[in-house]
């Protein structure tokens, strides 16, 4: 009997009907559901585990209820264990989570029959350093963010790709990106649009006070390290926009691939394009 995990967003009305109906359906189709403490709200008609423990039950899917935060949440949680993630978008945007809710169990039951689409996302391993101690080790599907505080004065970084400067510059924030988190917040600083399938980082500064600093694309095996020279009052290093530390001068964060991916179930291969289209009106005039 095939396992599944269910990862929901909290305060979702919606779920307090679906949750009952999915776990009666999985049943009904020899699937054993197993939840996270959110969707443990909703229905106790299946076992409870805590987010950090789902992995370790070895589940076949997670199914992921949510928005795109919920998803990143969920990515960071089950890629290690290489658990194949079916993302329903009960959000705003879903560009990300682009199942609809009205597609689960359509998708599910083509999960089940293995004619599912599986779209790998690579992902981003970063580690901050304070002197020679590694503090903090993360993995990010979207980005990791060097980011001053609620200060107007602007933060001084330096950046090396593989062992070079490439460059000394003051800015708000410095964001390195996956090609998945290439339309997240790189996005939104004037970032390029990367395929999901391309081997590449994406370095973007924010709002950086020189006319020549500009966001760049670097190979998928180069190590980017963010130093942080000066700040303003407080500076952070923020993982997929929901883990942060507070940084001091001289720490810095060392970026690579990382080891693990993500695996996004869907019905069709082609849903990035599809997605940008209907999300982002993009090649629309």
């Amino acid at each position: 009997m095939s396992k599944i995990a269910i990862f929901s967003k909290p305060q979702k009305p919606e779920l307090a009907k679906l949750l009952p109906e999915l776990v009666l359906w999985m049943r009904a189709h020899g699937l054993e559901p197993i939840l996270d403490p959110v969707s443990g709200n909703y229905t106790q008609d299946a076992p409870i585990f805590g987010r950090s423990e789902l992995a370790g039950q070895h589940p076949d899917l997670a199914v992921v209820l949510g928005g795109d935060g919920t998803l990143l949440a969920a990515a960071r949680a089950f890629a290690k264990g290489g658990i194949p993630i079916l993302s329903v978008n009960l959000g705003g945007l879903g560009f990300l989570a682009e199942v609809p809710l009205d597609d689960l169990f359509t998708t599910l039951e083509g999960w089940r029959e293995d004619c599912c689409a599986v779209d790998v996302r690579s992902m981003l391993h970063a580690e901050v350093l304070r002197d020679s101690t590694v503090l903090k080790e993360y993995d990010a599907l979207n980005d990791v963010v060097m980011s001053k505080g609620a200060m107007a004065r602007i933060g001084e970084f330096a950046v090396h790709l593989s062992g070079q400067l490439a460059a000394s510059f003051r800015a708000d924030a410095v964001i390195v990106a996956t090609p998945t988190g290439s339309t997240a917040y790189s996005l939104s600083a004037n970032g390029p649009i990367l395929a999901p399938n391309v081997d590449a980082l994406v370095v973007t500064p924010v709002c950086p006070h020189l006319l020549t600093v500009r966001p760049m694309v670097v190979r998928g095996d180069a190590e980017v390290l963010v130093t942080i020279e000066g700040v303003p009052d407080q500076i952070f290093v923020t993982v997929d926009g929901q883990e942060a530390l507070e940084l001091r001068v001289g720490d810095r964060v060392r970026c690579r691939k990382s080891d693990h991916s993500v695996k996004l179930v869907r019905m069709s291969s082609n849903g990035f394009f599809d997605v940008l289209r209907a999300k982002l009106s993009w090649g629309e005039r």
